[in-house]
């Protein structure tokens, strides 16, 4: 039975849907697989100069003559107008991150220095961790510490540039009526809280201070500010009581000399001092540049000390004054009433020129947290280049203490974000390299400026920038070195850099993928195979082979290849090459579902080398594929669903929202499937626009959880489920709090509540789809909690509305009342059920004998190299047979490509168990970094360290 269940794994490819009509311009008699075909024909057929202009994207509209335009259009090669993919236009991406040769040992090195640096120089260690985890493919650690970097920020800037940072990788500009300074209820990102110099770590998950009214920026006490307020500032303001005056044209303002005095030691110089002023009961002001109202105002500040009540104009005109008379209490003063009208662009836009002018700190740090909470938006405001692309607008924050290396870094991002080729990127760019200090701020710099001058074909300027990112200690840019003399056409110069570096250091994937663009034939293949075998989540290689095999005429084998990555792995760009295989084979059902999932993930792509808009090839495609009406789609979706076909899934939500763009469910449900595929960018996007479709209070308010869930914010997610359980009863807000609350080491009275609150969702209307979720939630509740019956009632519920993955839950069950054959059975069952059952051979490997369950993993780490079980099984068993170097090589492999906490964990248990308690605590300490609060490697990493100091 095993071999059959291998043997129709093995079977299941996508070329037998590809295998149909020959394509019209390549000999009839061909098959898919190859042989006597000519499909290198079909490509000089099929290629063209330019794109066919017979219709634009927005004119093209289908007529009732669709299918006669579906024949001109195969006819006459619209559908490839620029031919097939060819290996020579093929090139691997140059990642614009920090990439560090040893993971492992530069995780361990960040969470030793966190944990001993001071507390007020740890948010630059958080933000160098940040910086290292941008570069992973988990979204959620760079967030994490990203949070920590604000939770111990000092100053000001800090504050506010790294709080709106926060913000923004939750793309609130998005949400439709919420306003850029609104936060999700704590100190963390409140615009007040940021506004305040104060280091206290603790307070920012506090309830935020934005209901105070009376709030005081310079000091973040509501109370001072009331009581400045309640003071009289008329009980001194006798004329009596006055012994001078200040003369501004016919207009005297009367005040008293040691109150004057007391504002300043220029004042107090030149009002007791060796001048002539001290001794004039009046002195004339009116060549100094203020108006009487502006003195009259610093009379009545002498006294009271408050700003509050005079109209802004004067406070402008008060801070000048202040300014050039340095009276820095009354500075600060105007500065922080100043900053507390900053509400809106315009605001901003006006009084960033007078905070500059004037170096008022908590006025320019007002103005710039409204910028950057409005990204990407503010970056089109006039003002922009002028104060943060030029290098007079940097000196000129520099001037008020708001130029720093995050807020560049912070800008550079957004900005190759949203144009990398742009002149916007590049100044920015070089704003960064100007704050940047040496070491890793410096690396950073310089390489991603040699990234945007490689895309911008500068390839002069991008190896000069390489070079420099080199010389500052990134030897991952030696890549980039190599890649501009190849563009410059040295490529026997490039070949021999790539080779030198694979010689001088421990190999790693991307080494040889780089060199395999630098050689030819069997070299170039044994490089592919060299970097898939190091790195399998590299996807050029499985491109490169998957073209390579198309111009060999081997189709059916190219599919295959690409089919591998995208199994475990799903991008645009590897979409998009199946995409094109597939109309080579006039297999257009193919081919639009994964056009339709492309643009899932990417609205704005370009297919074709970017020569083509995605939704365009979207409307040539449609006449020749079936038509499914919105009915038709909801089966398609249930039956895809419930195979765990996600791309497949993907596609048919894709087709209802262009029938019905305004249905919020659609958009929660393809946020559903994009987290089941990691692509958490593209998610947060879909549940953005559920949100903004809401059609009412309650339904809003459970998406915004959901938004605040998946960025960190459980608390918050949990009231705002509460909030929409409050206006009306749900199944989704019913089924939020139920997967909040779990979310944490639930003891029995938690988990009777998440029982009752999945219960009461189950009452709420929902479809099959989400039942069956919430049946096969609330199963595994009650297997934790031992009612085991009471599970495999939920499971079998589940199962018969077709929800496949309960399988997995009854095969737990089984397994739990000792029948691992039933479980066994109950898993092969999901196995032939699912399209992507990498996660179910995994899982059946718990329910057979040894020899089986190698089987399985062997077969689950093909099918998905990511999932890190498979290794810490071989070399749990391999330690067992008391082969431990080989037990280490088994983790490694995986670490080097994976850093994981799990791998790191039991690699460093294996390290403690041989005596290495060096190695030991190394990994510990990688680990914590990803982990710091993981109960069982603190103990271990503090056991390990206690045995290196007895050894000493």
């Amino acid at each position: 039975m095993q071999h059959k269940i291998f043997t129709k794994m093995r079977s299941m490819k996508m070329i037998d849907g590809c295998k149909g009509p020959p394509v019209r311009t390549y000999n009839p008699s061909v098959d898919t697989d190859g042989g006597a075909g000519k499909l290198r024909h079909h490509i000089q057929e099929t290629l063209r100069s330019q794109m066919p202009r017979k219709k634009s994207v927005r004119g093209y509209s289908p007529s009732s003559n669709l299918n006669l335009e579906a024949a001109a259009i195969v006819s006459d090669g619209t559908l490839l107008p620029y031919g097939l993919p060819a290996t020579k236009l093929l090139e691997p991406k140059i990642e614009a991150t920090l990439t560090p040769l040893d993971y492992v040992q530069t995780l361990a090195d960040l969470h030793r220095r966190a944990e001993n640096s001071a507390e007020f120089e740890k948010a630059e260690v958080f933000l160098e961790q940040s910086a290292v985890f941008r570069g992973l493919p988990e979204p959620k650690l760079f967030r994490r510490t990203l949070r920590s970097a604000r939770q111990h920020a000092v100053d000001v800037h800090t504050k506010v540039v790294l709080s709106s940072w926060l913000r923004y990788e939750r793309r609130e500009d998005e949400l439709i009526g919420i306003s850029s300074m609104d936060c999700c209820g704590r100190n963390l990102e409140c615009p007040k809280a940021n506004l305040v110099a104060r280091y206290d770590p603790e307070s920012v998950y506090d309830p935020c201070v934005c209901a105070k009214q009376n709030f005081n920026f310079s000091t973040g006490d509501e109370m001072a500010m009331e009581e400045a307020v309640n003071y009289d500032d008329n009980d001194s303001d006798d004329d009596d009581d006055c012994d001078l005056s200040f003369c501004i044209g016919d207009y005297d303002v009367r005040c008293r000399r040691n109150d004057m005095a007391s504002l300043s030691r220029p004042f107090k110089t030149m009002l007791y001092g060796g001048f002539l002023e001290s001794k004039r009961e009046k002195i004339n002001f009116t060549q100094n540049g203020f108006s009487a109202e502006a003195m009259k105002a610093a009379e009545v500040f002498s006294r009271t000390k408050r700003v509050s009540h005079f109209e802004p104009k004067v406070v402008l005109e008060l801070l000048s004054l202040a300014n050039r008379y340095c009276c820095e209490e009354m500075k600060a003063a105007c500065d922080a009433h100043l900053a507390s009208l900053v509400c809106d662009m315009e605001d901003a836009g006006l009084l960033i020129e007078y905070g500059l002018e004037e170096t008022a700190n908590l006025l320019v740090a007002a103005c710039l947290q409204l910028f950057l909470r409005e990204l990407p938006g503010s970056m089109q405001c006039s003002n922009f280049m002028k104060i943060f692309c030029s290098p007079e607008g940097r000196d000129r924050l520099a001037a008020a203490r708001h130029a720093s290396f995050v807020l560049y870094y912070f800008l550079s991002q957004i900005a190759m974000e949203e144009e990398m080729r742009s002149n916007t990127t590049v100044m920015l760019l070089e704003r960064l390299v100007e704050c940047a200090a040496d070491g890793w701020q410096k690396q950073l710099a310089f390489h991603q400026l040699g990234v945007v001058m490689l895309e911008r074909k500068e390839y002069k300027d991008a190896q000069h920038w390489f070079e420099a990112a080199v010389g500052a200690g990134h030897v991952y840019s030696l890549v980039g070195v190599a890649r501009a003399k190849y563009k410059r056409g040295h490529t026997y110069s490039a070949y021999k850099l790539m080779n030198s570096l694979i010689s001088d250091y421990k190999p790693v994937g991307w080494m040889y993928q780089e060199r395999s663009l630098y050689c030819v034939g069997k070299e170039k293949t044994m490089d592919l195979m060299a970097a898939t075998e190091l790195d399998p989540t590299l996807c050029f290689p499985y491109k490169y082979r998957a073209v390579a095999l198309l111009e060999d005429n081997m189709i059916g084998a190219s599919i295959s290849e690409i089919n591998k990555v995208i199994g475990f792995k799903v991008s645009p760009d590897c979409l998009e090459l199946r995409a094109w295989f597939l109309i080579a084979v006039e297999n257009y059902e193919g081919a639009l579902r994964d056009v339709r999932a492309i643009l899932t993930l990417d609205p704005n792509y370009r297919m074709f080398y970017g020569n083509m808009p995605g939704n365009y090839l979207v409307e040539l495609l449609s006449p020749l594929a079936r038509h499914y009406s919105q009915a038709d789609c909801w089966m398609q979706l249930y039956d895809r669903w419930s195979s765990v076909d996600d791309v497949g899934s993907l596609a048919v939500v894709h087709q209802m929202l262009e029938n019905d763009p305004g249905r919020s469910l659609l958009h929660f449900r393809q946020s559903l499937l994009l987290l089941r595929l990691n692509c958490q960018k593209a998610a947060m996007r879909s549940l953005r626009l559920a949100r903004n479709h809401s059609a009412s209070d309650h339904e809003r308010l459970v998406y915004e959880g959901w938004i605040l869930y998946d960025t960190g914010h459980r608390e918050e997610a949990l009231a705002k489920a509460e909030e929409s359980i409050s206006i009306q009863r749900s199944f989704e807000a019913y089924f939020l709090k139920a997967y909040a609350l779990a979310d944490s080491n639930l003891d029995a009275e938690s988990s009777t509540i998440v029982i009752k609150l999945l219960e009461e969702a189950l009452r709420c209307p929902s479809d099959g789809l989400r039942k069956g979720q919430a049946l096969n939630n609330l199963g595994s509740v009650y297997v934790d909690c031992d009612k085991l019956d009471l599970a495999a009632d939920c499971y079998m519920n589940a199962l018969n509305i077709k929800h496949t993955r309960a399988h997995q839950g009854l095969a737990r069950v089984h397994h739990l009342k000792n029948d691992r054959k039933a479980a066994y059975d109950e898993m092969t069952k999901l196995i032939e059920k699912a399209r992507n059952n990498a996660s179910a051979f995994e899982k059946r490997s718990e329910y057979c004998d040894r020899d089986m369950a190698k089987s399985d993993l062997t077969m689950a780490t093909e099918l998905d190299p990511l999932r890190t079980y498979p290794y810490r099984y071989r070399a749990a068993v391999l330690m067992d047979d008391h082969k431990e170097d080989e037990a280490i090589a088994e983790l490694s492999r995986a670490i080097d490509f994976k850093p994981d906490i799990q791998l790191l964990h039991l690699r460093a248990a294996f390290y403690d168990s041989m005596g290495d308690y060096v190695s030991t605590v190394r990994d510990c300490e990688a680990a914590l970094c990803l982990d710091p609060s993981h109960g069982d490697t603190l103990e271990l990493c503090n056991k390990a360290r206690e045995r290196i100091k007895e050894e000493k």
